[in-house]
């Protein structure tokens, strides 16, 4: 059974269209896959996710609800930083020698005290790494685990409105999730044919689009049903792994950055739904 939000489906026109379109987005984040980010990036991004000020933010995180005493979360980093990536609108328009996907976000893992666990997103502002958002689960971490043993060395990327999970490489496309292989199939597809996919579910909600234009984003659905898309959430790979990573619950963390801050919802379609069986 899947449940989904007041929130939902309402990011990928967005994304395609402030993702080239808007300077504010392209300051805020690299702007293709690949060597889209340097190993300095990295330990930017990291040295920002365990600043004093954002461990003082993950202990409130960790203590909502009263799972744990803010005073007792004692939030530590885990695991290696990684880029999170989004299918590229370059990529989606036929753009020769575009890549499939551009990161959006480079992400590290936060464990507290008591085992949760939360995903800290950076994003750089200017010639500074900043800390955007705050998420629970560890998506991005093991869909990047997974992508590599699937297809060493390849791109691991995500489709926002169906928050499918991908890894791309030489002439590939494989399915790391469940919306992926509905989407392509067990097997995987060519990068030919998932293009010729996603320029059919998205090539009219380009930036310069009368979509885009008329300020819609509602993701692939028509408009009036965005609100109601069925998207995946953090909880969806939870009930497949078996694991429950707790209520949904995200805390935009970059103050008065609304460029930043409309990466950070279009790289999870604004709140990731939980599906439970």
């Amino acid at each position: 059974m899947k449940r989904t939000s007041g929130i939902a489906g309402v990011c990928l026109a967005a994304c395609l269209a402030l993702g080239t379109a808007g300077a504010g987005i392209a300051a805020a984040a690299p702007g293709t896959s690949g060597a889209d980010h340097s190993a300095a990036d990295l330990a930017a991004a990291r040295d920002a996710a365990t600043a004093p000020a954002t461990v003082e933010t993950l202990s409130r995180f960790f203590a909502r609800d009263g799972a744990v005493a803010r005073s007792a979360a004692a939030p530590r980093a885990a695991g290696t930083t990684v880029p999170v990536r989004t299918l590229a609108p370059e990529f989606v328009a036929g753009k020769a020698g575009a890549p499939i996907a551009r990161t959006e976000f480079l992400a590290t893992k936060a464990v507290s005290s008591d085992g949760q666990i939360a995903s800290v997103w950076a994003a750089r502002q200017g010639a500074e790494w900043q800390v955007v958002n705050i998420a629970t689960g560890d998506d991005e971490f093991r869909y990047a685990r997974l992508g590599e043993r699937k297809l060493p060395g390849g791109t691991v990327f995500r489709e926002p409105q169906t928050d499918a999970w991908y890894v791309s490489g030489g002439t590939k496309v494989l399915p790391l999730d469940k919306d992926a292989i509905r989407a392509v199939g067990a097997k995987g597809t060519t990068v030919g044919a998932y293009r010729d996919r996603v320029r059919a579910a998205y090539g009219d909600k380009l930036p310069g689009s009368a979509y885009a234009k008329k300020g819609l984003a509602g993701g692939y659905e028509p408009a009036g049903q965005a609100a109601g898309a069925a998207v995946k959430t953090r909880a969806a790979a939870s009930a497949e792994s078996g694991r429950d990573t707790g209520a949904p619950s995200m805390i935009p963390v970059a103050a008065g950055a609304g460029a930043v801050l409309a990466v950070a919802l279009c790289a999870v379609t604004a709140l990731r739904l939980r599906r439970r069986a």
